[in-house]
């Protein structure tokens, strides 16, 4: 299998249960030293690529790699993402609206796209996306963000009919998860924000990754195209704030 962002937060707590679980498991990552560091957590048959997930030279590298050293690739979890603007989405600078996509949504289609040319076509697979809550929730502060994530949302829905029957894709949705990526919106008020939520706690990369294990499983075998939310009942709030707070300006991919 292979993990894109798998040097840390989610993505490597998903590598760390499916190398458990016996996977043989590719990571890719910007940085070098953080990939050198999760390596020495998941084991001997465990490889890493570096690169920019944007880069469709670096996706086509990186699942080449998977299928050389491991075989046929049967699981794909494209975690990477990012927020590279705060604000209303008005006021978005073009750039950083085509940033936001880039991140968010290019990145994780070319990984899929190398991955079904390269073994997913032939061989079968499963796909998982990783979404945001904010990609089903209108919210102020935080819009290219969250316009991105439903963008991801509707294009799992999309590859999964159009990879069908071989390849299952789902959308796995996580809320406020505790990692530094998360850091700022609950930073100085952890308890006050997960007595809000309806288990009463903040969610942790275990119960993501816990729950990608089993949606790649043959438990999940008649499951594709869907949302599948992870968010201690988030979703069951309504409303939202109606203007960006501190942290949420502060919310960037680090």
């Amino acid at each position: 299998m292979l993990v894109t962002g798998g040097s840390r937060g989610i993505g490597l707590e998903i590598a760390r249960r499916f190398s458990a679980a016996g996977a043989s498991v590719t990571i890719t990552a910007r940085r070098e030293p953080a990939l050198r560091a999760a390596l020495g957590e998941l084991g001997e048959r465990s490889h890493a690529v570096a690169g920019d997930a944007a880069d469709p030279d670096h996706a086509a590298t990186a699942v080449a790699a998977a299928v050389e050293r491991f075989g046929p690739l049967s699981v794909v979890v494209a975690n990477v993402g990012g927020a590279p603007y705060a604000g209303p989405l008005v006021d978005a600078p073009t750039d950083a609206l085509l940033k936001t996509f880039n991140r968010n949504v290019a990145a994780p289609l070319n990984f899929v796209r190398e991955a079904w040319r390269q073994s997913m076509e032939r061989e079968g697979g499963v796909i998982i996306l990783i979404g945001s809550l904010g990609g089903m929730r209108v919210r102020s502060g935080n819009g290219a963000y969250n316009i991105t994530k439903a963008a991801l949302h509707h294009m799992a829905r999309q590859l999964a009919l159009e990879l069908a029957p071989g390849v299952r894709v789902i959308s796995l949705v996580p809320g406020l998860i505790r990692t530094e990526f998360a850091l700022p919106l609950y930073e100085g008020r952890e308890e006050d924000t997960a007595r809000e939520l309806p288990l009463g706690r903040l969610g942790e990369p275990a119960d993501v990754a816990e729950l990608a294990l089993a949606l790649a499983s043959p438990a999940a075998g008649w499951v594709t195209g869907v949302e599948v939310v992870v968010d201690g009942g988030a979703s069951l709030l309504s409303g939202g704030r109606t203007a960006p707070t501190e942290r949420q300006s502060r919310l960037r991919r680090l």
